[in-house]
């Protein structure tokens, strides 16, 4: 024989299999099982997630299976038909025969893969799929397969019957596999059963299809085949050995016995080198980003992040603690000597333990763990500490995991996005540990303070004394900044009133007024400058006292290292109960998300002004807002400050069973048009909409019967590229948004202002102003919700616009009196006297984002998305949250939120296309397996073909 051995046998195994029909049976079988767990057993529709996960979960299993019956007959065979000692005779080195076999048994289950294919194909036309963790999915399954092909050949040359050769291997192949489940690793503790996973094929592969490849886990499986290939190696040499001692036989057991030791001990090596690893998720999923890196380099003083894992803990969080202590780790390399990370198990240490509770407020959480034969109440540890200086932030399992439901209703629980709440907590204690130190220090630019302030006749004398203390304030602020701050005082009439007349055309700053009575015109205005933007701090009634937190708040504006403050305007919700699903316009759960990022402000409006600490201003469903309210929100604009608004002219509630619409009045109708903004009086309905739980009357036999159905319901708008806009940061790292009962919004600009929509409908879309907004079927049989005689068109949902705003007052509102102010109380209010001081104009860095919808964030609403999707993932408050971290300028936290894309939902589909694109993919399954036997076909009339030329 040459020395294309190996190729040459791999061609006749390949032959000899596709000559019988069995292996057509087997390569079909495969097909028809995976496609049936994919679109049956695992309900891909039903979980309505673009994602392959469910196949790659089920191949493991599959593949002990498939590589069982490849592998079956190839020595079994052999030895059975007495073909082996021919084998064994032959002047070849044995393993060109065994790696021949290998290599035929490897391409065909190649092949059977190849038979897969149309699936990811199919959810990456349906929807936005992450091609990373499905090409490392493949690989994983060609890895394993060929694991557990190696397997098959070994025990295959140990017998000459075919079936025990069948059974002896799915036995062992099983076995390696069970060695990392869940299933034998929830009797041990973390780090048994941590030993157990790194021994057990189904974990490693787990790893990989995560979109995690990793050196270790690729080693781990050329190992395994590398040790049963020369075990099968050694077992046909020793046929050929004659009885009774021989020193070749000694050499070749102690050659064989080396060779496994160093692949195992490679393996036992390799493990200490945790980041050989190569993340291939979209977005970089599991390593730490960029922005993470800025974080960590900020640092000045050691941070230490403590790991607190229990060896016992619950079965579905056990397998997410090495991957969290790889990213950990990841955290220590990245930081250096600023970063030290360690993990601990409180049962064994008691110390810590001790400190972790009283100190740091972390408590073992019960879990119950329940088996088949009893159930039992662990109390474990899942948390994360972050301690830096004097500052430290804590992480439970609930801020770093995510439940969705899986299959048959059994959670599904998976990280949510680790290096997001990670990164989060280290900028906040280093935030918190800087705001306690020199303010000036996290400037960057030299700021100045310019006070636009009359001459002293011109002053009335309270603004006469308030100048003279804020003077003190300001030389001390001075004297801290190292340069960073500088002060100057203007006289805007000075010379011919040139800068008068430039800060009323430019800001809008317009003389006041002493009194009714005093025709003296004056200007008291103070901003703050740099080289990028201008901040008016608010004067409040002039009290000196709370100068120094204005001046503070606005500084912050001009600096890193600060938690940024979000004044919220809710409106007031119903009482909440209980057990009971949310009711009215309560946002418990989008104050919560800001919490955990941004300090929150509950803003009263009713006082005609913005709490001077607030960075952002967001008004969710406002509703009779008075004229001093809205003059709040004018001011705050025109000081060149961000405001959210989401609004729309009507509501919608569960009243009852019901749903019941009403009209809203928000009070801020009449500012918006002013502004150029306009909210039609009508609704949006899509025909991409997704579904929610709603009370449907069904009319059966003369009676009406009420429950609740999940639906589709074009209300529920399923906003998609291009209807997010990509290119802006707010909407860029959405997969997808649902908007509830939301209206259209124009928007006008002009030459000093721009609008770039954000949301928009697909073109599929229509408006209504019926006033029934439940779903239902007509008396003829058709859909009440459905578009009739209504044009189809894109709308535009929610809008933002930047620039040079101009106010919608003239003046500003008069203060209210009190009922019974007598003389020493309204003698006191003189203090608190109003100037007539008026913003006319606002500066360029002005924003106003509008999104024409009250419900869509609401509790209500949110309760019933996650009831729908079966996750905790909601887009409304991801898009908020998305949308205050860009109006703050915090680039890191926005830029890391928009990797977590574990919400990649399918868009609706027509009725009956779910069966068709089942069919579709078997279709598509049967054209490649006879694609496969085109070829085969053509090879085998060439091989004739070839053979009767020679005989000729």
């Amino acid at each position: 024989m040459t020395d294309n051995t190996v190729l040459r046998v791999a061609q006749k195994e390949l032959r000899l299999f596709f000559a019988s029909p069995v292996a057509w049976f087997f390569l079909g079988s495969f097909s028809a099982v995976t496609l049936f767990v994919f679109f049956w057993v695992e309900a891909f529709f039903a979980r309505n997630i673009a994602d392959v996960r469910p196949l790659f979960e089920w191949l493991p299993l599959l593949l002990i299976f498939l590589a069982a019956a490849l592998t079956m007959r190839m020595w079994s065979e052999e030895r059975r038909n007495g073909t082996l000692e021919h084998v064994l005779t032959q002047p070849v080195p044995l393993w060109q025969f065994v790696a021949g076999k290998f290599l035929a048994c490897v391409t065909l289950l190649l092949l059977a893969l190849a038979t897969t294919l149309p699936l990811p194909l199919t959810v990456a036309w349906l929807g936005n799929l992450d091609w990373g963790p499905v090409l490392a999915g493949y690989l994983a399954t060609a890895l394993l397969g060929a694991a557990y092909l190696s397997i098959g050949l070994f025990v295959s040359a140990r017998t000459d019957n075919a079936m025990v050769s069948l059974m002896g291997s799915v036995l062992l192949a099983g076995l390696l596999y069970m060695l990392g489940s869940p299933l034998l690793t929830g009797f041990f503790g973390d780090d048994v059963g941590g030993l157990l996973r790194l021994l057990g094929s189904g974990s490693r592969f787990d790893s990989i299809t995560r979109g995690v490849i990793d050196a270790r886990d690729l080693y781990y499986y050329l190992a395994v085949c590398g040790v049963f290939l020369v075990l099968n190696v050694y077992t046909l040499e020793s046929e050929r050995w004659a009885a009774g001692g021989h020193p070749r036989h000694r050499r070749w057991r102690i050659a064989t016995g080396l060779v496994v030791a160093n692949l195992l001990l490679g393996a036992v090596w390799l493990q200490q080198l945790p980041m050989l690893r190569a993340d291939v998720t979209e977005g970089r999923l599991y390593s730490i980003s960029a922005p993470t890196h800025d974080v960590l380099a900020r640092l000045q003083e050691p941070l230490l992040i403590r790991g607190y894992f229990s060896e016992r803990t619950h079965p579905l969080l056990a397998p997410l603690v090495p991957q969290l202590k790889d990213l950990l780790r990841e955290y220590a390399i990245a930081g250096g000597d600023r970063v030290r990370v360690e993990f601990v198990d409180p049962a064994r240490d008691p110390e810590k333990e001790q400190e972790a509770n009283e100190e740091y407020g972390i408590n073992a959480k019960p879990f119950q763990v329940a088996d088949r034969y009893q159930s039992a109440l662990v109390n474990a540890y899942f948390d994360v500490l972050v301690q830096y200086g004097g500052e430290h932030e804590t992480l439970s399992f609930g801020d770093l995991i995510e439940v969705k439901t899986g299959t048959g209703g059994q959670p599904e629980v998976v990280l949510r996005n680790p290096e997001f709440d990670l990164t989060r907590a280290v900028r906040d204690v280093l935030y918190a540990y800087q705001a306690g130190g020199n303010l000036f220090e996290q400037v960057e630019s030299p700021i100045t303070f310019t006070a636009y302030v009359s001459r002293d006749e011109l002053l009335p004398k309270l603004l006469r004394d308030y100048r003279d203390a804020i003077r003190t304030t300001l030389d001390e602020q001075v004297a801290k900044s190292g340069g960073k701050f500088r002060v100057e005082f203007i006289e805007p009439e000075a010379g011919d009133g040139a800068v008068a007349r430039r800060i009323m055309d430019e800001w809008g700053f317009q003389p006041m007024l002493a009194s009714l009575d005093d025709p003296r015109e004056f200007f008291f205005y103070l901003t703050l400058e740099d080289d990028h933007q201008v901040v008016q701090l608010p004067t409040g009634n002039f009290d000196p006292g709370s100068f120094l937190t204005s001046l503070e708040a606005g500084i912050k504006r001009f600096a890193s290292g600060f938690t940024k403050t979000v004044a919220l305007a809710l409106p007031d919700g119903g009482p909440q109960f209980p057990g009971m699903p949310p009711s009215g316009h309560s946002f418990d759960t989008l104050e919560q998300g800001v919490t955990r990022e941004y300090s929150i402000l509950r803003e009263d409006l009713s006082d005609g002004s913005v709490a001077p600490s607030a960075d952002l201003l967001v008004l969710m469903a406002p509703e009779d807002l008075d004229e001093r309210a809205v003059f709040a929100v004018d001011q705050y604009l025109m000081r060149g400050g961000t405001v959210i608004v989401a609004s729309s002219n009507y509501s919608v509630e569960l009243s009852g069973e019901r749903l019941r619409m009403r009209e809203v009045d928000s009070g801020l109708r009449a500012w918006l048009e002013a502004q150029g903004i306009r909210i039609a009086d009508t609704l949006v309905l899509d025909r991409q909409h997704g579904a929610f739980p709603v009370p449907v009357v069904r009319r059966i036999g003369g009676y009406e019967f009420r429950d609740m159905q999940f639906v589709d319901y074009p209300y529920f708008l399923d906003l998609r590229e291009p209807g997010l806009n990509g290119e802006h940061p707010v909407t860029a790292g959405l997969p997808n948004l649902t908007l509830a009962w939301a209206s259209p919004v124009d928007a006008s600009g002009g030459e000093d202002r721009t609008v770039t929509p954000l949301l928009v409908s697909s073109p599929e879309s229509w408006r209504s102003d019926a006033r029934d907004v439940m779903p239902g079927v007509d008396p003829a049989g058709g859909k009440l919700l459905s578009p009739g005689d209504a044009p189809l068109a894109r709308e535009t949902l929610g809008v933002l616009v930047e620039g040079r705003f101009a106010s919608a007052f003239d003046e500003p509102p008069p203060v209210p009196e009190p009922a019974d102010a007598g003389e020493e109380e309204a003698g006191a209010t003189d203090a608190g006297e109003d100037f007539g001081g008026l913003l006319r104009r606002s500066p360029a860095s002005a924003r106003l984002l509008v999104i024409g919808s009250n419900d869509f964030a609401s509790d209500q609403v949110l309760s019933g998305l996650v009831a729908a999707s079966g996750t905790q993932y909601l887009s409304p408050v991801e898009l908020l949250l998305g949308a205050v971290d860009w109006a703050l300028a915090d680039g890191s936290l926005l830029e890391i939120r928009s990797r977590a894309h574990f919400n990649r939902t399918l868009p609706p589909l027509e009725e009956g296309a779910q069966a068709r694109i089942e069919y579709l993919n078997y279709g598509l399954a049967l054209a490649l397996l006879g694609l496969i036997a085109l070829v085969h076909q053509l090879r085998q009339r060439q091989r004739r073909n070839r053979y009767r030329r020679i005989l000729a």
